[in-house]
């Protein structure tokens, strides 16, 4: 097999806006100059094109001595097993290993650029990481309160770890803190009635956006609060509801601004102070991550309210303990070439019980119930960070996306479709059943005719004796798929990260081992070098 020399890229410039002075800025153009430097002139794996792993530490390394190995950096695992592996690393890496390590973007950052952000003290809020949640908040907070951040900016090298998002955020439309406006068509229901799950093809309209994206970008969203669920909020306070907040009624910032979902331990510290006896205690212990009743993980805003009441706290100190309303982010599910003006998501309704309330997600429920057709709304690209098709359309490309991960494939079809790429593709599309289950069926099966699609195969867990999963159609076609990764194809997977992409990682091993005859570790070693050699990407959540 022929081994091209990488290509050099164009070295970036930090832009005259960026927030940093001339000696900073003039740092950082020659920092990243060296770098790709280095990249350039490193040999290359004759299977992937990745770097060899001396030269990978040597880039990915820091200043402060530590190696640059991120082995914690796997979605799949723990916070106590990423911790762990952190011990005895510097502040930076301890709070790297503690994000969710998904990527997604959501913060505003990586997760490594959020990590140095904090520990530069370029950045302050500890409660970003959505994916990650409270856990993560807390650790965060805890590791800043043993090893406090330095002064922003104090540094070039600490500037450099934040430069990413820093430029970015002067874009309007392509950062969460400088949203456009794009207006809502319509969330049309495409799995049946008999489904368990509720999908829905949501699309938007960016005529006037000003904002363009490609596949494997995501879209971020600001949506509303249910005000049903703010009503009941201000009922469990016994609130007025026109209280005025910050310029708005206490209702409507309820509904806009705040987050009303899992409790923050702020809100269970002020209730340790208003109430007595065993309450306080279990309040306190609530406060501290602590689970005296065993039901911690179910107690949102309104459910910590009604455990520890009557309460009547004042309305401006409650708004002070919730974290603000975040943006929610999804992959964009349609193609630029053959929707021009038009966005598409595909989006899980999230519905469910607890005792006798029903929870409903904010943005997925705001789309299928409350949203007018028409409306405006904030919302802004978040351009895709090692996701995206290859630049040679007749790569070869594997995607393997179980339920909504179906998403940024849709995308990759229809842009290659459009496109008239002649690269091979091949789907591995699962879902619970197969006659409820099986969304977009119609234009999938259209792409297989015209030959855009090469192969599909999917997975129903619901329709037999057995359940089979998308990692189970691998290994029956691993022979074939051992093939198209020795002919270069370029592997992703979006969907899971817990479950699904920790079970599709292993099945990948398993078939390098069958069927290239390698041993485990060797098989290991090849499916990180597809992972460094960006050939094998994941969108997980």
């Amino acid at each position: 097999m022929t081994v091209q020399a990488p290509v050099m890229p164009s070295v970036p410039m930090i832009p005259d806006n960026a927030p940093f002075d001339p000696a900073q800025r003039a740092w950082l153009n020659g920092f990243f100059a060296g770098l790709l430097s280095l990249d350039h002139a490193a040999a290359v794996s004759p299977i992937t094109g990745a770097l060899p792993g001396a030269a990978a530490t040597a880039i990915a390394g820091g200043a402060d001595g530590d190696d640059g190995e991120s082995p914690w950096h796997d979605p799949a695992m723990s916070l106590a097993e990423r911790m762990t592996l952190a011990e005895g690393r510097p502040q930076r890496r301890k709070l790297f290993a503690a994000m969710a390590q998904q990527n997604c973007g959501q913060c505003g950052y990586q997760c490594e650029s959020y990590a140095e952000a904090l520990a530069s003290g370029l950045e302050a809020k500890t409660n970003l990481c959505a994916p990650g949640g409270k856990e993560t908040a807390r650790a965060l907070k805890q590791l800043l309160e043993a090893a406090p951040a330095a002064p922003a900016a104090s540094t070039a090298p600490a500037a450099a770890t934040a430069v990413e998002t820093a430029a970015t955020r002067g874009l309007t439309g392509y950062s969460r803190d400088l949203p456009v406006e794009a207006v809502f068509k319509g969330a049309r229901r495409i799995t049946g009635e008999a489904s368990d799950k509720d999908t829905r093809h949501v699309v938007f309209d960016l005529t006037g956006s000003d904002i363009a994206y490609v596949p494997g970008d995501s879209f971020g969203v600001y949506a509303k609060n249910d005000p049903a669920l703010a009503e009941a909020v201000l009922a469990a306070m016994h609130a007025p509801a026109d209280f005025p907040v910050g310029g708005k009624t206490f209702r409507d910032a309820l509904i806009e601004d705040y987050c009303l979902g899992t409790a923050p331990d702020m809100l269970f510290e002020l209730l340790s102070y208003m109430v007595g006896g065993p309450r306080r205690k279990k309040a306190a212990a609530l406060a501290k991550g602590q689970d005296p009743d065993g039901d911690s993980s179910t107690l949102d805003v309104l459910a910590a309210l009604e455990k520890f009441g009557p309460v009547h706290p004042d309305p401006e100190a409650f708004l002070e303990c919730l974290h603000p309303l975040q943006p929610r982010l999804y992959s964009i599910s349609s193609s630029p070439l053959a929707t021009p003006g038009e966005l598409h998501l595909t989006i899980d309704t999230v519905r469910y019980d607890i005792g006798k309330r029903r929870r409903l997600g904010v943005a997925s429920t705001y789309f299928a119930d409350r949203l007018e057709v028409g409306t405006a709304l904030k919302v802004y690209v978040q351009k895709a960070h090692g996701f995206s098709l290859p630049a040679d359309p007749d790569t070869p490309v594997i995607m393997i996306g179980p339920g909504t991960g179906l998403a940024p494939f849709r995308s990759f079809l229809w842009h290659r479709d459009a496109s008239k790429a002649r690269g091979r593709t091949w789907l591995f599309f699962g879902h619970q059943r197969e006659a409820t289950d099986f969304f977009y069926r119609e234009e999938i099966e259209r792409f297989v005719a015209k030959g855009t699609l090469t192969r599909l195969s999917t997975a129903w867990s619901r329709d037999g004796a057995q359940k089979v999963y998308v990692q189970d159609r691998m290994r029956e076609a691993g022979s074939e798929l051992w093939a198209w990764l020795r002919e270069g194809a370029h592997v992703y997977v979006c969907g899971d990260a817990k479950r699904m992409a920790k079970d599709v990682d292993t099945a990948l091993a398993d078939i390098a081992t069958e069927h290239g005859r390698l041993s485990p570790a060797a098989a290991r070693d090849f499916i990180a070098e597809l992972k460094a050699a960006n050939r094998y990407q994941a969108d997980v959540y």
